[in-house]
Parts: C-alpha cells; sequence; structure tokens
C-alpha cells in the first residue's frame, strides 16, 4: 500500500508543470533599463524642482522683510503687537521719588535690565506678598560661600518688590499713601543694608541684617493678605 501511495504521488508531481526560469541576460537587461529610467526621471524632476524651490525662498524673504520693515515713523511691526519688543528693555519709571534713597534718587539693589510685567494693583499686591515670602524662604540659602547668590537672589526680588511699590502706592488712597511709603522705605533701607552685608561677604553681618529684615518681610506680607 505504501509504496503505490508513493507512485501516485510521483505521477502527480510529474504531471505539475515545471517552473520556467528566466534568462539571466535578459533579467539584466531590464534592471538596466529601469536604473536609466529611473535617474532620467529624476535629473528632469530636479530640474523641474529648482524653480519652485527659488520662488518659495523669494516668498519666504519677502514675509521676513515685510514682518520686520519699519513703518513711515520708524516703529517696526512686530513692536506694535502686544506680545515682544525687539528694542532694549524700556525701565521702568518711579512716581514716588519718596521711597527712593534721599542720596542716590534710586536704590542700590536695584537691577537694570529685568523685564517686570505690568499687572493690575490687586495682583501687584498679590506679587510682592509672594516675593516677601520667598525672601523670607531665603534663610537656609544664607552660608559664609553663598553670599554672592545671595546678592543675586536679593536683587531679583527687591527689584521687583521696589516698582510693585511704586504702583501700589500711586493706586492707593490719601489715607494710605504715607502708611505704605513708610513701610516702604522700612524694608528698602533693610534690602541695602543686607546688599552691601553680602557683597562684602561680611557672614555675621549679613546675618544680622537678614534677622532685621525678615521681620519687616513678615509685615509686609501682613499687609499685602
Amino acid at each position: 500500500m505504501k509504496m503505490a501511495h508513493l507512485s501516485s504521488l510521483n505521477g502527480i508531481s510529474e504531471l505539475l508543470p515545471a517552473t520556467p526560469k528566466l534568462p539571466t541576460v535578459q533579467r539584466s537587461r531590464k534592471i538596466s533599463k529601469i536604473i536609466r529610467f529611473l535617474g532620467k526621471n529624476t535629473s528632469n524632476l530636479h530640474e523641474k524642482q529648482q524653480p519652485l524651490q527659488t520662488t518659495r525662498r523669494m516668498a519666504l524673504s519677502l514675509a521676513s522683510i515685510a514682518l520686520v520693515g519699519t513703518s513711515s515713523n520708524g516703529i517696526s511691526l512686530a513692536e506694535d503687537n502686544g506680545y515682544w519688543i525687539t528694542d532694549l528693555l524700556p525701565v521702568p519709571s518711579v512716581e514716588n521719588k519718596d521711597i527712593t534713597n534721599p542720596e542716590t534718587g534710586t536704590r542700590s539693589f536695584v537691577k537694570t535690565g529685568l523685564y517686570v510685567a505690568n499687572l493690575n494693583t490687586k495682583n501687584r499686591m498679590y506679587r510682592l506678598k509672594k516675593y516677601a515670602f520667598d525672601l523670607l524662604a531665603m534663610a537656609d540659602l544664607i552660608g559664609p560661600d553663598t553670599l554672592n547668590y545671595v546678592k543675586k537672589y536679593l536683587r531679583l526680588k527687591s527689584t521687583v518688590m521696589y516698582y510693585d511699590f511704586d504702583k501700589i502706592i500711586s493706586a492707593a488712597a490719601v489715607d494710605d499713601k504715607q502708611p505704605l511709603i513708610t513701610l516702604a522705605n522700612r524694608l528698602f533701607d533693610s534690602f541695602e543694608k543686607l546688599e552691601d552685608a553680602a557683597k562684602m561677604r561680611n557672614f555675621p553681618q549679613t546675618e544680622s541684617c537678614y534677622r532685621d529684615t525678615k521681620v519687616i518681610l513678615q509685615e509686609v506680607m501682613d499687609k499685602m493678605a
């Protein structure tokens, strides 16, 4: 039975047509034709795209010129959109000269070139309270080898607080202005002493000035609550 079964399978396999094999020469010719065809089309495609790329470059150049071009009054379009400026950062003005140092007309800790967002009075009070809290948390930063960072951090926070106090005093009622001016001067005088101590890298004096400053910072937080 097994022999008969195998013989039947052999018979079936003989009936199946053999897979034709293409000549090697013919296959290579077809491949070479395809390669030449693709190479020709790629070259033509590159030649056709070249003018398009040049046109796109010109369009982008014209768009950039239109974006940064100046108008008749010399102000660029980017300066008028309300989101960014293309010139140097403006220096905020101080309306209340009573909070400046009488000898210098400013405050030594004020950092120039620092952007201060223009907020309404309520949000300025919140920011003033938040920055006072940040400086109260600076106690862990003060050390013999970190006084340079103390000075930089103090200037960053105190500059914003200086301008916020000025705007809050301007918006306050007449009877509330003088108490705010007194509190601001106490705070800013303390800031200047603390900055001088950190600048001289005098650690004991820095600690002493910071203890006095913490008391006033807590008063600011209570006032702006």
